[in-house]
């Protein structure tokens, strides 16, 4: 998984509620498990029309905001089922941090595991980095994760919390199974102790 440090990136500005997992990513792309490729799926029915062509109203298809990385959004994010398949298409597109008010805890739990930072913060503080999001290509934000910080393009700065835990995963590039591999010795010195105590097991 690639760690997150900081992150200096164009915020894309999604003032919506409630934006759910068949939103980030619809149903008809659950057919793979395969974590590559779902970027073309990420908010499809928002961004494309029916005949496939892209919707230019959609913020992620103009230009300012094409590459973003970052994403403010309303409260409730990543609410409804629990497809892993939505921080998949997120971070294939690129986008490595999302800034809400509020997560949907499976949703929540699935963007540490997947190398994205969820970041809730206040009402007014997502006010204001709405704000900073929608001026377009000048929209760029820097997340200091060691800090827990985010910076404006004004200079302005907003701490944020995060579990000590998540965050030394999120620095260091865990994930479940990197975690795992990581108590190998541990392991490895537990069952050679429980074959000798029990050789009959």
């Amino acid at each position: 998984m690639e760690k997150f440090t900081k992150l200096t990136a164009v915020a894309a500005p999604m003032p919506i509620i409630n934006i759910d997992t068949d939103m980030i990513i619809p149903k008809d792309y659950l057919k793979t498990i395969k974590r590559t490729g779902l970027g073309k799926g990420l908010f499809a029915e928002m961004r494309y029309h029916e005949d496939g062509s892209d919707n230019p109203g959609f913020v992620l298809n103009t230009p300012a905001y094409s590459k973003a990385q970052i994403l403010v959004a309303g409260d409730n994010f990543g609410c409804g089922s629990s497809r892993e398949h939505a921080p998949w298409a997120l971070l294939d597109f690129g986008i490595r941090c999302v800034i809400s008010t509020s997560f949907a805890d499976i949703f929540y739990n699935n963007c540490f595991k997947n190398g994205i930072l969820p970041i809730v913060v206040s009402q007014d503080q997502l006010d204001k980095l709405m704000d900073d999001a929608e001026r377009g290509a000048n929209s760029t934000i820097s997340v200091d994760l060691e800090s827990q910080t985010i910076s404006g393009p004004d200079g302005g700065t907003i701490k944020f919390d995060i579990d000590q835990s998540r965050k030394e995963r999120l620095l260091e590039g865990i994930d479940d199974i990197g975690e795992t591999l990581g108590k190998a010795d541990d392991i490895s010195a537990f069952e050679n102790k429980n074959a000798e105590s029990r050789p009959w097991a």
